[in-house]
């Protein structure tokens, strides 16, 4: 494929927080703001609040029963770019966001004719936010899973804002965006979408 700069990219960005729709969401407000700096490098897309659908539990690629994960793994499939945003609940990314990553463990039997796992040639990011520290905790845990199912990330694939210890204040509930953040959010989408262009016009080799 003939892959210019200018390439046009699609995106999905899950959002893990544990509370469904229509319940305000620092993680999908940062989730929001990333999918808008990718915007600005060729990307379109759109959010999914796991929460809202009826994710079961489980590592297969479809648990039956109304299982809501089939049709948002073929949106991720159908993408070139997945954003991965969630809460820090305990020192760790939200329950949510461990189903999701579970879910994605099946990918590691699916592949293509070639060998290579359908997640291949795409890229990840993640998203975190939380009043404590631990940023740097959770998008280490989602970075290796999402390596081991076959994801690729850019350097500095990973924006978060997390608050003071021992206070309350939530990050959708600023004035403003924070200038680090802001940066780190500009810097996921501009070095994001650069990998997933590379990816898309020289996909990895066939598995051994």
């Amino acid at each position: 494929m003939n892959t210019t700069e200018t390439t046009p990219l699609r995106a999905v960005a899950l959002v893990c927080t544990l509370s469904p729709s229509p319940a305000r969401s620092s993680s999908q407000l940062l989730a929001e703001q990333a999918m808008e700096a990718l915007s600005e490098h060729g990307v379109s897309g759109k959010v999914i609040r796991v929460a809202d659908h009826d994710v079961r539990t489980g590592v297969a690629t479809d648990m039956g029963d109304g299982d809501a994960w089939p049709e948002i793994r073929e949106t991720i499939l159908a993408c070139d770019i997945l954003v991965l945003s969630t809460p820090i609940w305990l020192g760790h990314p939200a329950s949510t966001a461990q189903r999701v990553m579970e879910r994605l463990n099946a990918e590691m039997s699916e592949t293509d004719e070639e060998g290579r796992m359908l997640t291949y040639g795409k890229a990840a990011a993640v998203c975190v936010v939380g009043n404590e520290d631990g940023a740097h905790k959770v998008s280490a845990d989602l970075f290796q899973g999402l390596n081991d199912v076959g994801f690729s990330l850019a350097p500095n694939a990973v924006t978060y804002w997390v608050g003071e210890a021992m206070h309350k204040t939530d990050y959708q509930d600023l004035d403003e965006t924070p200038k680090a953040t802001a940066t780190a959010t500009a810097t996921l989408a501009a070095n994001t979408a650069h990998l997933a262009r590379r990816l898309k016009s020289a996909p990895y080799p066939a598995a051994p």
